[in-house]
């Protein structure tokens, strides 16, 4: 297990590209938080940590984005519209994770992620500015 103390979006991104030099091909990021504490910024930083160079964005209304780099590959989803683990597979996510995507996956408690996950990452709010960012998985 591994704690970050976060007092800034620059500091939330580092702490997710440190987490991109511990994944592989295939793995999954389940989080965990309210909104507005900072899971997206989170993965801006997993993937510049990644070598991906792109502009990450919330998949709050698109539910998947997908972002490549010149040897890896990220999925984000946000299920935070999805009610069940059916929803989760007629979106065709576990089709990123057969074909060696890494997926990061906010609101991942809705469709029962969490105990199935490679990495968990929970935030939480200590402040206006001030988040614990607590990493958890095999490896971590």
């Amino acid at each position: 297990m591994r704690t970050f103390h976060s007092h800034s979006p620059a500091e939330t991104e580092q702490a997710g590209e440190w987490l991109s030099k511990r994944l592989s091909p295939g793995d999954l990021v389940a989080f965990s938080g309210g909104m507005g504490m900072g899971k997206t910024v989170f993965v801006r930083g997993l993937a510049r940590g990644l070598g991906i160079d792109a502009d990450v964005s919330s998949p709050t209304f698109t539910l998947i984005n997908e972002y490549r780099g010149e040897t890896s590959r990220l999925c984000h989803m946000d299920a935070y519209r999805l009610t069940s683990a059916e929803d989760l597979e007629a979106t065709g996510f576990y089709d990123y994770l057969d074909n060696g995507w890494i997926a990061a996956v906010e609101w991942s408690e809705t469709v029962g992620l969490l105990d199935g996950a490679a990495v968990r990452v929970r935030f939480e709010r200590l402040g206006d500015n001030e988040r614990r960012i607590t990493i958890e998985g095999a490896g971590i």
